[in-house]
């Protein structure tokens, strides 16, 4: 996409959840010697000209690892009743010219840059729908949601991602097949797992 046709899409990463099955901080867990969280945002920067990172538990660590690139860091105070509190602090934030947000969990770390254009893409030809991924049964994020359900997204409470926002419009949901979506870094087996894995190719 062109830095015209993908105008009005910005990004939100939740990265500010407190790695407790780590066992330590997994946003700077090293991979192919480079932290996961700058990796991810440098991806999801090549996919969409705006990026809002939402920190929280480990805030203070975590954001001078982000003061070189482009992307701009909120910091998430109530970020322990769960995920959807992140989603509306990085709601809040966004400006009156985003036409739809991309919403991006730090700890998917398969995810490609070309995984992420092509939601970008999709969203382009219907601009009111929601584009999701799709992995085994599950559609949800990587996800882009048009601004006239913000609102949903701004209600949600607790540990709640926006899967439950994708359920309540499923009429207007377009999926787009992601297995890379399907992986999740929780574990300090799924680092090992991860690293053996050869790296994703960046188009």
């Amino acid at each position: 996409m062109s830095f015209e046709s993908r105008e009005g899409l910005h990004a939100i990463v939740l990265a500010a959840g407190a790695s407790s099955r780590f066992g330590s901080i997994k946003q700077r867990a090293l991979l192919d010697g480079r932290p996961l969280l700058n990796t991810l945002v440098e991806r999801v920067g090549e996919a969409v000209d705006e990026v809002l990172v939402v920190l929280g538990a480990h805030a203070a660590q975590l954001a001078p690892m982000l003061a070189h690139t482009r992307a701009s860091v909120i910091i998430n105070r109530g970020w322990e009743e769960g995920l959807a509190s992140s989603i509306r602090s990085g709601i809040a934030r966004l400006p009156a010219s985003c036409a739809a947000v991309m919403l991006v969990l730090a700890d998917q770390a398969r995810v490609t840059v070309q995984d992420l254009r092509r939601l970008g893409a999709a969203w382009l030809r219907q601009p009111d729908a929601i584009v999701a991924a799709r992995f085994g049964a599950i559609t949800g994020a990587p996800a882009i949601f048009p601004r006239c359900v913000f609102p949903d997204l701004t209600e949600l409470r607790g540990d709640v991602g926006a899967r439950r926002v994708i359920e309540r419009h499923l009429s207007r949901v377009t999926a787009i097949p992601m297995p890379n979506a399907a992986f999740d870094l929780d574990t300090p087996e799924d680092l090992a797992a991860l690293s053996a894995a050869p790296t994703p190719p960046v188009p």
